[in-house]
């Protein structure tokens, strides 16, 4: 299981989840400390990939249910 969450390989590297960088206050770009100023959606080959920095997508919503749904 824990090689499935990490895979690196399956995951598009991003100034905005790497381990150099810094969300500025605008929250357009990011604030790197090789290369200064980027996009969010850039990288260098300096990227660093920091598992706590990347936002999960949001679960899809589960439809309307009633009591019918669930008797047998």
């Amino acid at each position: 299981m824990r090689n499935k969450l990490l895979n690196k390989k399956e995951i598009s590297p991003s100034c905005s989840y790497c381990a150099h960088g810094k969300s500025s206050p605008d929250g357009e770009t990011v604030l790197c400390i090789k290369k200064g100023v980027m996009e969010k959606d850039d990288f260098c080959k300096k990227f660093s990939y920091d598992v706590l920095k990347r936002q999960p997508r949001r679960p899809t919503p589960l439809g309307e249910f009633n009591e019918d749904d669930f008797s047998l």
